[in-house]
């Protein structure tokens, strides 16, 4: 991938990086500044930001976390615009008189340690002013809830009402429930695991090769590069396989089969519908996301597992006092709904799994409002 369509019409040279910068449209992004903040690993992150937004009042005891996914941000509902390539991800939910009602809950959503929306991670300045590139440290999700406690305690917020998450932001979610009990009345966990298998390491292992083998890669330090020599093509392949594992064959079977892509013969160079499709997601998350920040939180996922040095899965489930919905998508490949059901079984009080019925596999989480609303309400209004 040489050039991407922003537009569907002109061709654009790829970013070196599509991660938010000091000096880009702010949008209705606001910051906190943490201070310094040492890891898992010992080692101490200087001067830590966290971007985030929120939306309705904070009365005291009413505020929601919510926690985004790999490629999510700090933009959970709103349109597109300045600051911001991409729409609300979960609009449809968010908002007065929705299934997460601004009239009634202080919704917050910060952007996740290592990311590259305004928090920081690769792509922001280290301490001599350049950006962190191949010397950010690796972080864990334990270092993310971390981060989150400190932003939570910046904001005034000592409980939250509740927190929400899918995918990667479900592995924060169970962490959050885990490490700070006290803090945490309800809980969604959404799509999500108590531990990342060897199927999902596995799954990811060629989209990290794919950034850190691509030439652009510069062993991490590529940001101040010039249009088209980022590593765009790596990057573009992550996504690409990743997607793959985001939605089901039988979804691409009845949407795509093997039709051609129009005005292309797939026995002459030309595409498959099918290829145009995972093309055009992989355009979009290189204008809008960095490569440096893929790696770090694919690696944070992979090690994911809240039993780790607590114990058994049950003595680490067991901490869990919030009042407990899981929920998995019956067609998911990625997180399959067994994980879930694994976390409902262990979980205080969590009951039985909800289910999800959906094509949409993974990416259910993200697309069926209508369930996620039943979902929510239970949680919520109980």
């Amino acid at each position: 991938m040489t050039t991407s369509l922003t537009d569907g019409t002109v061709p654009v040279l790829p970013p070196a990086t599509g991660a938010w910068r000091e000096g880009d449209p702010v949008g209705d992004r606001r910051f906190v500044d943490l201070g310094a903040v040492t890891l898992e690993s010992g080692e101490t992150l200087p001067d830590v930001h966290v971007a985030y937004e929120t939306w309705g009042r904070f009365d005291g005891s009413n505020a929601v976390l919510v926690l985004h996914a790999l490629t999510g941000d700090s933009h959970v509902t709103g349109d597109a615009g300045l600051g911001h390539p991409t729409p609300g991800w979960w609009s449809a939910l968010i908002g007065p008189g929705r299934a997460i009602d601004t009239d009634r809950w202080f919704v917050v959503a910060p952007n996740v340690l290592g990311g590259c929306q305004g928090t920081t991670g690769p792509s922001s300045p280290g301490p001599d002013g350049s950006p962190w590139g191949s010397r950010f440290p690796r972080t864990t999700v334990r270092d993310q809830v971390t981060v989150e406690e400190r932003f939570a305690d910046a904001l005034g917020i000592d409980r939250w009402a509740a927190v929400l998450g899918g995918s990667m932001g479900g592995m924060r979610a169970l962490e959050w429930a885990v490490m700070h009990p006290a803090r945490v009345e309800r809980l969604l966990l959404l799509c999500s695991p108590a531990a990342a298998s060897a199927d999902q390491i596995a799954w990811a292992a060629p989209q990290i090769a794919a950034i850190r083998e691509d030439p652009g890669w510069c062993g991490g330090d590529y940001h101040d590069r010039a249009r088209g020599e980022g590593p765009h093509v790596g990057l573009g392949v992550a996504r690409r396989i990743a997607h793959i594992t985001y939605r089901t064959g039988e979804e691409f079977d009845t949407r795509f089969g093997r039709r051609p892509q129009p005005g292309e013969d797939p026995d002459d160079g030309g595409r498959f519908a099918i290829e145009s499709y995972l093309d055009h997601h992989a355009e979009k998350l290189v204008h809008r996301f960095d490569a440096g920040s893929y790696v770090a939180l694919t690696r944070a996922m992979n090690g994911h597992d809240v039993a780790r040095g607590r114990g058994s899965l049950r003595e680490a489930l067991g901490r869990v006092t919030a009042r407990t919905v899981v929920a998995g998508s019956t067609s998911d490949r990625l997180y399959p709904l067994h994980q879930q059901e694994e976390l409902a079984a262990l979980i205080p009080g969590a009951g039985e799994v909800r289910r999800i019925e959906s094509p949409f596999g993974h990416d259910a989480f993200l697309i069926e409002a209508r369930q996620l609303e039943r979902i929510l309400a239970d949680l919520l209004d109980a």
